[in-house]
């Protein structure tokens, strides 16, 4: 049996570039950013702002992984943290791309939804989880939140029959 390849091996470019961000940027780039520091270990607050916390978790990033320590998020810092972040430690929604993604895909088929494996959180990705959602009573938000992630990792139980009649027995009282 062939092992699953590793992300780094998969992944295009296109899925694990990013804009460049340098410190004191703001904005939904950013807040991916914190959401990928916080799922590699760091605890960032989410609010869209590279400070000088988020630039401190970078460079310690940037150091751990071996890149070039400047604390400005380029093609290889962003390639690094999309492609060794691990399934279940970051919420994932539309646009998101990474090797989680690229998991989550995978969970989607083998729950039989007919989703491409690339990495990319594309609308037919955001189709399949709001449908998983609504069949797994959750809110089918298309957002993939710890709750989701717990669903999908379930095993799914055989159900067991429906018992089609009632057996009495009516020679016992007790």
């Amino acid at each position: 049996m062939n092992p699953t390849p590793k992300p780094e091996t998969f992944l295009s470019d296109m899925v694990v570039a990013g804009q460049e961000l340098c410190p004191w940027d703001t904005g939904a780039a950013v807040i991916e950013l914190q959401e990928l520091l916080n799922a590699h270990g760091f605890t960032l607050r989410l609010d869209g702002d590279f400070g000088s916390r988020t630039e401190t978790a970078v460079r310690l990033y940037q150091r751990q992984h071996h890149i070039k320590v400047d604390g400005i998020v380029g093609a290889k810092t962003w390639a690094a943290l999309r492609t060794t972040v691990q399934a279940g430690t970051r919420t994932l929604r539309q646009g998101y791309t990474g090797a989680d993604v690229y998991e989550l895909q995978g969970l989607l088929k083998v729950h039989g939804y007919n989703v491409q494996r690339n990495g990319i959180f594309n609308e037919e990705t955001h189709q399949a989880i709001a449908t998983f959602q609504h069949k797994y009573h959750l809110t089918p938000t298309g957002i993939v939140n710890p709750t989701t992630w717990t669903a999908l990792r379930e095993r799914s139980l055989p159900t067991p029959p429906k018992q089609s009649f009632w057996y009495f027995n009516l020679g016992r009282w007790w």
